[in-house]
């Protein structure tokens, strides 16, 4: 089975019409793998799977346009018919299980234990589904955070999540197929490096050396059109925009 990619929603820092924020259906190895939960992607994500089919979830930081999403899960896995056969793996940073449960107003993340198996990311961190590796690596950014490098029969994404230029990203995407990565500003502020601008991501794709590169998160200072030119122009590859109900072949 190739490793596929769903589109489910790309906005930031909130999602618009038609738009939700970040989110994506990984297909591969006979498993399927939601890979953010931002708001409105659970909607999208019945769009294309029945998430009581999920293998796992995997959450790159506990912003809220990469995760708040997770509360509809929970309805739709808890009360709305969706539950699933066991409690799906949920890979996220620490806190993930505290937060949910500060929603419904409980003390600890226990009543989840049926739907949810929530356990902590960390740096080197690798969970296999089927045929589907998934490897995390902490990256630069202005709370907890991890990028993805998933790879199945031969096959790799790699995926920044939120991410300021360092070298872990870079080494992340080390021979990518497909390199998924965040473009959100328009220009660094003066000592923040907590997300990446277009030509950041687009160097960081040349000096690893990826196949393919596909521009997501595009912050509101830019349009999707500019920052995938932009991008493109250091990149000096094949370039793409992230568009929602787009699906890649990897």
């Amino acid at each position: 089975m190739s490793l596929t990619l769903t589109v489910l929603g790309t906005a930031s820092p909130h999602p618009g019409p038609g738009r939700p924020s970040s989110g994506y259906l990984l297909r591969g190895g006979g498993a399927e793998v939601w890979v953010d939960a931002g708001f409105g992607t659970f909607a999208e994500l019945q769009k294309y799977t029945d998430p009581a089919r999920l293998a796992a979830v995997w959450i790159s930081h506990l912003h809220a346009d990469h995760s708040a999403d997770l509360l509809a899960a929970v309805y739709g896995l808890a009360f709305g018919g969706l539950t699933p056969p066991e409690p799906v793996p949920v890979y996220a940073p620490e806190g993930c299980a505290q937060r949910l449960a500060g929603f419904f107003g409980r003390p600890d993340a226990g009543f989840l234990t049926r739907i949810l198996d929530v356990r902590p990311l960390y740096d080197g961190h690798v969970a296999r589904h089927g045929d589907l590796t998934l490897a995390a690596r902490a990256v630069v950014h202005d709370t907890e955070a991890y990028g993805l490098r998933a790879e199945c029969q031969g096959s790799v994404l790699a995926y920044s999540g939120d991410s300021g230029p360092c070298d872990a990203l870079t080494e992340l995407a080390r021979d990518a197929d497909l390199f998924l990565c965040e473009a959100d500003i328009d220009a660094h502020r003066e000592g923040e490096q907590v997300h990446l601008t277009p030509e950041d991501a687009g160097r960081t794709a040349r000096e690893a050396l990826a196949r393919r590169l596909l521009i997501t998160h595009v912050g509101p200072t830019l349009t999707p059109a500019a920052a995938t030119a932009r991008a493109a122009a250091v990149f000096g590859d094949a370039t793409a925009t992230a568009r929602e109900g787009d699906i890649h072949t990897v």
